[in-house]
Parts: structure tokens; C-alpha cells; sequence
């Protein structure tokens, strides 16, 4: 009787082992994103391919979850919970709008987010460049610090230029200090600056914003980067284009679509700096040690069919500096 018990316990402990010795889940890494699945592909490609030169196995070592919310910011809420509930190790975020999102929501999760601004409002994310200190950490794009260029170049196209648009996301205080900064630029440089406020992902509504524009003499608009103009920069492309107005953007996404120029840091680099990043926090870094890091390398774009179609004649100096010129 007594070796009949051993033999019934030795077999539960047994059945048992499996359970107690069984490798965990594979990571999960949670894309979540305000704007679209399509204006976000690319930056999304730079990162498994960074991830894959680190060696990072998808599927194997880790693997990615893509929420995409369509400027729609109970969407991405509901996204949000959603993904919590089911677990993730590391989000990973295109912008500081859904990285505050997810602080609304936890703050045990580790956030490597790409776009961070050292200004703006944006410093409640992280302590300090240097020594984050929280949460969050990733890859700074100056943002807005870049505003200043970017309406020295229109002026350099555009040497009669009086007036520029200021195109951005009004529903967001981060976004609308964006404008508050870039509207500084413009009138700092001696030009009128008129502000166009988007609230929504319709077309329709910013097609009407871009025709007003027109209506108050505006000649050329300065797009802030933000989850609405970057779901909306295909559109916003070719109906600044149509209208006769120059717009300038921080990505390049906006010539490839149509619009004038862009100048900005490269998605793709931001995005594999990311990769860096989410391999350290997976093998045990924490964010709050992870300084934010600044980039060094920056790109100008130019849609010359656009400047033609425009009837702009952009200055030698200007093309030879270009980084691109889309033909």
C-alpha cells in the first residue's frame, strides 16, 4: 500500500514537472501608435530590422504587437487596456502623446518612445536627457527646435514670401505648444504667421482648413508632426500641392506624397536607435538609466515636380544641399 502512494505521488509529481519547468512567453513588444498602420509601415520596418541585427529573433526571443488608433484617442485607449490585460514587456511609441497615454494606465511597464522633445511640455515624460529617471526613455528628433530652418528654407525658395500657416493638431496642449513655437519662428524671421488647427483625422475638414489658408494669403505652411498631419500627410500633400501652397514638414514622407520639401531627422534611423533600446530594457535595462538620446544626423528632401507644379525655381545652393531631390 505504502509503494502503491509513492508510485501515485511519483507520477503527479511528475505530470506536474512540465508546468513548474516550463520556458516563459516569449516577450512581447507593443507597437502602439495614434495615427495610422500605413503612415507608420516604414518606421516600423527600420525597427525589426534594427532588432534583427542585434540578433533579436522575432517570434523566437521576442515579438511585436501593432495597435494602430487612427487619431482616434478612446481607440487607443480601448487598444491600450486591452494589450495590458493580455501582458507586454516593452511599448514602444512613435511619439510622446501615447507614451503619456500608457502613464495614464500603468507605470510599471517599460516605454522606449521615438520623438521625444526636451521641450514643449514634454519633460514631465523623463527627469532629464541624461538621467531619464521614470519609465520612459528613446530617441529625441528636436522636434520644433528645427522650426527655425525649416521657414529659412521656404525663404530661400520663396524669397517674397509675407505669409506661413502654421498646420497642426489643436486636441493635444504638447501639439498646440508645437504651434506656439513654430508661430515664434516664423514671426521672428519678419513673416505674418496664421494658425491652422486640425481636430480630427476628416480630410474633408482639412481640405477646408488649406482652402482658408488661401483665402488669408497664405503662401506657404509649416506641417508640426504630430499623430493627426501624420495620419492625414498623404492628403495633406496633394492638397497643398493643388491649392498652390509650399509645405514643408519635418519627414520625408511629406515630398514622397507630394508636398515641397521636408527636413527632419530619418524615421528609419530614429526607429533602429529604438531597436537599441528595447534589446537593453528585454535583456534587464531599466529606462530610468537609459539616457534619451539626441540625433546628429539630419536630411533634406525635395519634391522638384512639386516646386515646378508650384512655379518655384529653388536656388542651386539649396538642391546642392539636398539630401534627396525627387525628380
Amino acid at each position: 500500500m505504502i509503494r502503491r502512494r509513492r508510485l501515485v505521488t511519483g507520477f503527479v509529481s511528475a505530470l506536474a514537472m512540465p508546468r513548474l519547468t516550463a520556458q516563459p512567453a516569449v516577450p512581447v513588444v507593443c507597437f502602439l501608435a495614434l495615427a495610422t498602420r500605413e503612415s507608420d509601415a516604414r518606421s516600423v520596418a527600420a525597427f525589426r530590422e534594427g532588432m534583427r541585427d542585434l540578433g533579436q529573433v522575432e517570434g523566437r526571443s521576442w515579438t511585436l504587437v501593432e495597435h494602430y488608433a487612427e487619431g482616434d484617442l478612446a481607440r487607443a485607449e480601448a487598444l491600450l487596456r486591452q494589450q495590458l490585460a493580455q501582458g507586454v514587456q516593452v511599448f514602444l511609441t512613435p511619439g510622446a502623446a501615447a507614451a503619456r497615454l500608457i502613464l495614464r494606465h500603468t507605470q510599471a511597464v517599460p516605454i522606449v518612445s521615438v520623438g521625444l522633445h526636451p521641450r514643449g511640455g514634454q519633460t514631465d515624460l523623463f527627469a532629464s536627457l541624461a538621467r531619464p529617471g521614470g519609465m520612459v526613455t528613446g530617441v529625441s528628433n528636436f522636434g520644433e527646435e528645427l522650426a527655425a530652418k525649416r521657414v529659412q528654407l521656404l525663404k530661400e525658395v520663396m524669397p517674397r514670401l509675407a505669409t506661413v500657416g502654421v498646420l497642426h493638431n489643436t486636441t493635444d496642449p504638447v501639439f498646440r505648444q508645437w504651434g506656439d513655437e513654430t508661430e515664434a519662428e516664423i514671426r521672428a524671421q519678419g513673416l505674418s504667421a496664421v494658425r491652422l488647427g486640425l481636430t480630427s483625422t476628416s480630410a474633408e475638414a482639412m481640405q477646408r482648413t488649406l482652402r482658408d489658408a488661401r483665402v488669408r494669403k497664405v503662401d506657404a505652411v509649416v506641417i508640426v508632426r504630430d499623430f493627426l498631419t501624420s495620419s492625414l500627410h498623404v492628403a495633406i500633400s496633394r492638397t497643398s500641392r493643388d491649392l498652390g501652397l509650399a509645405t514643408i514638414a519635418e519627414e520625408r514622407r511629406y515630398p514622397e506624397a507630394g508636398a515641397l520639401m521636408s527636413y527632419g531627422t530619418s524615421d528609419r534611423h530614429l526607429f533602429r536607435t529604438a531597436a537599441a533600446y528595447v534589446d537593453r530594457v528585454l535583456k534587464g535595462a531599466r529606462p530610468a538609466d537609459l539616457p534619451v538620446e539626441q540625433p546628429t544626423r539630419f536630411e533634406l528632401v525635395i519634391n522638384l515636380q512639386t516646386a515646378k507644379a508650384l512655379g518655384l525655381a529653388v536656388p542651386r545652393a539649396v538642391l546642392l544641399r539636398a539630401d534627396e531631390v525627387i525628380q
